[in-house]
């Protein structure tokens, strides 16, 4: 492709930092550098029309986890990481509304529920067995208890009687908060070029040479902030993980609010107004989904609907209003990835299906890592 002066003058030249992702992760990272290094040139490369992966796909849950999900993190992690990770998580998501504002990203906090299916009734009493423990375990982050038992007022079938609640979570509008933070960044004069994919790049130490499928480029220095995408650039500890989402066509007098996770997370559902949003199901095949390839399944999709069917809205009638996926980033545990895979390349990324909660910290972090 050749550029004209102006073109290469106003975008490709003289850069100091080039990030590859502008999702969550690469946003905070650019508004970080701007901060630390005011008046430095930022370029943003997205190989997507839209932050491709997740940060534009998820399901908008504020949250750092449920129950059982922190059973099995402590499975993998000590007790002093799981604390420390749920403390990020925390940490992320006060980080996020600091920098755009509750109202601006359509924060709500209605609680969290987990939801045992009757098959899950030893996992339940695991649970309950635990829940003690656990609350004491977190006391330092929440200073209070953090899970409870709650009746099941949703009138969710084929479930056990009760529900572990907790107050803490909530969930705000995706499309609103991304919107907000490409505006905040764009305020600061970054600039994002869309549809470009990275193929490599090359430290020459001195400077980064950074090659697209359009153009070539260089910077002082590149970070990388793709996620489930990262083993693309190396970082082989990170596997691409699909998740398949619907939508409801609008419910008259839904009841249901807050959000809800069930068989240890791997599947979850909110309100959004009068609708319902469901997914997960990638437990179902492993393999299968760890993909970078956006699309749906028939298994997966089956399931989310029995789901719907017959445990969410049991007694109610629905159609499915839209179908989508996004590409998380999952290791053999939760904790985030920031680190350097030369001079000066870096990368956050690994962000275990939280990137909402840790997405901003990451970001930060990520920005720091070079100095």
């Amino acid at each position: 492709m050749n550029f004209s002066y102006w073109e290469q003058k106003s975008w490709l030249s003289d850069l100091d930092f080039v990030i590859v992702g502008s999702g969550i992760t690469g946003l905070n990272c650019a508004f970080q550098l701007h901060k630390d290094y005011p008046g430095s040139n930022i370029l943003i490369l997205e190989k997507g029309l839209l932050p491709e992966g997740a940060s534009t796909k998820n399901a908008g849950f504020a949250c750092f986890g449920s129950l059982s999900e922190i059973l099995e993190d402590l499975k993998v992690l000590s007790e002093e990481d799981v604390v420390a990770l749920i403390q990020k998580r925390l940490n992320g998501l006060k980080l996020l509304r600091k920098n755009l504002g509750d109202e601006e990203i359509g924060f709500k906090n209605h609680g969290g529920y987990e939801i045992f299916l009757e098959k899950d009734k030893v996992l339940f009493e695991k649970c309950v067995a635990e829940m003690t423990n656990i609350n004491q375990l977190l006391h330092e982050v929440f200073e209070t208890d953090c899970f409870m038992l709650s009746d099941n007022k949703f009138n969710f079938k084929n479930t056990t009687e009760k529900l572990i609640f907790n107050p803490f979570e909530s969930q705000i509008d995706t499309g609103k908060m991304m919107t907000q933070l490409l505006r905040k960044v764009y305020k600061k004069g970054i600039r994002i070029l869309n549809n470009i994919g990275v193929q490599n790049f090359e430290d020459l130490g001195n400077k980064v040479i950074v090659k697209t499928s359009n153009f070539e480029l260089g910077c002082r220095k590149l970070f990388i902030a793709t996620n489930g995408f990262a083993s693309k650039f190396g970082i082989n500890d990170v596997k691409p993980a699909r998740a398949q989402v619907l939508v409801t066509k609008p419910i008259e007098n839904l009841q249901i609010k807050g959000t809800f996770h069930l068989d240890k997370g791997f599947y979850y559902f909110r309100n959004i107004n009068n609708r319902i949003l469901l997914g997960g199901g990638r437990n179902l095949d492993i393999k299968g989904e760890e993909t970078i390839q956006f699309g749906q399944t028939e298994l997966i999709q089956q399931k989310l609907e029995e789901l719907l069917k017959t445990t969410i809205l049991p007694d109610q009638e629905f159609e499915i209003d839209q179908r989508w996926s996004g590409i998380m980033g999952m290791g053999k545990n939760k904790k985030p990835e920031i680190g350097r895979l030369s001079a000066n390349v870096f990368y956050g990324v690994k962000l275990g299906g939280m990137g909402i909660a840790i997405g901003s910290l990451v970001g930060k972090e990520l920005a720091k890592v070079s100095e």
